[in-house]
Parts: structure tokens; sequence; C-alpha cells
């Protein structure tokens, strides 16, 4: 991630606070005062071999806790057996924990989408998002009809919900990974941003290093694809994503302007 936000094109990133090494790329955050990093929820550890608990101790959370001490490594484990409350209180300490290390959160999203698909759930992310002053991540409405239960309905009504509480978040989110399968990734981005509606909008990426550590984590098809999207963020060859969204009349944006859009 920090070759990313280097090359510039990545504008944001976001940190999940219960993970191993998540206080270290914390000290490689406050090295770089202008990068915009917020707290990615994590309700979730979906990896078989690197797995993480919460934050909060066992009697606080039962229900967030798989048999084996670990979170449930899936957003509907968590819709079955955790409650409102327990995410409430998980997610407050990790905001808090971030801001205990020294981090300045630009925003909140939610890992897998756990705090968004479920009305109870997206309840606490809005209350959350209040409590600290922090801009959403919001899944597209596409994305949210598909995923939810209330399809097409919850979608606009998790939006209407987010503005009643004064919650900003981008118009829009795009996820490169959920392409058509025909579409490479160059040709889906293109076309993206070719198609770019007024306002903001989010494309969402996940750059990683390549690596036998990457590959033991999430196999090899995932770390391919996660490298992928690396090198999408720092080619700067004709064809690129520079050069593409350079003729495309979009600028780049931070999260102050995903407070401003209406």
């Amino acid at each position: 991630m920090e070759r990313a936000l280097e090359a510039g094109l990545a504008t944001s990133a976001s940190l999940m606070v219960p993970c191993p090494w998540a206080y270290d790329a914390v000290l490689r955050t406050l090295a770089h005062p202008d990068w915009e990093v917020g707290v990615h929820l994590t309700l979730t550890a979906e990896w078989p071999r690197y797995r993480w608990p919460p934050l909060l101790p066992a009697d606080r959370t039962p229900g967030l806790r798989g048999p084996d001490g670990f979170l449930w490594p899936g957003t509907a484990d968590v819709h079955t057996h955790a409650t409102a409350e327990e995410a409430l209180a998980e997610s407050v300490a990790q905001v808090e924990r971030a801001l205990a290390w020294g981090l300045r959160p630009s925003h909140l999203d939610s890992h897998m989408g756990v705090h968004q698909t479920q009305p109870v759930f997206f309840e606490v992310y809005l209350t959350v998002a209040a409590r600290f002053d922090l801009p959403v991540r919001m899944a597209g409405e596409r994305e949210l009809a598909a995923a939810a239960r209330g399809g097409a309905a919850w979608a606009a009504e998790a939006r209407a919900m987010a503005r009643a509480r004064g919650v900003a978040f981008a118009g829009d989110l795009l996820l490169p990974g959920r392409r058509p399968p025909e579409e490479d990734h160059g040709a889906f981005l293109r076309r993206a941003l070719a198609e770019l509606p007024a306002g903001t909008t989010e494309i969402f990426f996940h750059p990683c290093e390549d690596g036998e550590e990457t590959r033991a984590v999430m196999g090899e098809r995932a770390a391919a694809e996660r490298a992928a999207d690396l090198r999408t963020l720092t080619d700067d060859g004709p064809g690129s994503l520079r050069h593409a969204l350079a003729g495309s009349g979009a600028r780049l944006a931070r999260r102050a302007d995903v407070r401003a859009d209406p």
C-alpha cells in the first residue's frame, strides 16, 4: 500500500486494527502526514491460516468469536451469532485504539461488508461514523442490492439513513475485482472512467506485494490479483490507469471532497 500511496494514484487507504502489524502500519503512516488513512472496521477474519481475534476480551465479545477464539470467517457468521451491541463495542474500540496509536482516521469502511448488508449492523456503522465525525465507504447500489436481503430497496434506504444522520459517502463504489470475466483489468478501468457519473466515485483496490508470505496467506490466485492491483496503481507506461485518468476529464479526490459531495 505504501508504494501505491507514494505513486499518487491511491489517495487513501484503511487500517485493519486487530491484525498483526497494524501498529507498524500506523507508524509508517505517521511519517506521511498528508496520507489519508481510515479505519477498516474488522469483525471477520477470513483467511484459514492468518487469523486474529477481536480487540475486546471474550466476555464482551462472545458472539464475535468462532470456536477457535478468532473472529468468524464470514459475514453471515457474524450476523447469525453476534449482537449489534457487541459489534458497536468492538467497532468503537478499534477506532479508539487507532486514535491511541496516533492515527487521525480520514474515514471508516467495513471489512467484507459486515456493517453494510444488514440493517441492524448498518446502524452500528452510522453510529460509529457519527460519534467520530467520519465519512464512510458506502457500497455501490448494485453491490448492496446484490448482497443484502432487501435488494434495491435496502440500497436506497441505506443511503437515505446515512444522509439523515449527516454521514458523508462517495456517490458510487467500483470494484475492479468484480469486473465481467471477459473484460481484463485495464479495459474495465478505461470503461469505468469513460462512464463516470457526476460527483465522487471511489474505485477500490487491494494493492499488495507478491511473495511467499502473501501466497501462503491468501493463495496463488488472490495474491496474483492483488499484485496486479499494485501494478495498476504504480504503472506510468502507455495504456496505464494514470494515462487513462489524465485523458478522462476526471480528477483524483480526497476525503474532504467526499464530505462536500451532495
